[in-house]
């Protein structure tokens, strides 16, 4: 059987890739990002911390209330 169609009417909604995301699915990514940020600078300092010589706990207190 063939169909054949004279007149074809149909809408087309141009949309911008960017504009995907919901904004609860960009909060989202946001968070999970600032998470890993915030792991990663307390790591860092952890491993600074472990790195650095002192002349005991009470240095190292006193280094942090300056």
């Amino acid at each position: 059987m063939e169909v054949h169609i004279n007149d074809i009417v149909s809408t087309v909604h141009a949309v911008d890739g960017d504009a995907l995301l919901a904004p609860q699915t960009l909060a989202k990514i946001v968070q999970a990002v600032l998470e890993v940020m915030r792991e990663q600078e307390e790591h860092r300092m952890r491993v600074r911390s472990e790195k650095q010589v002192s002349n005991g706990v009470r240095d190292e207190l006193d280094e942090e209330w300056r």
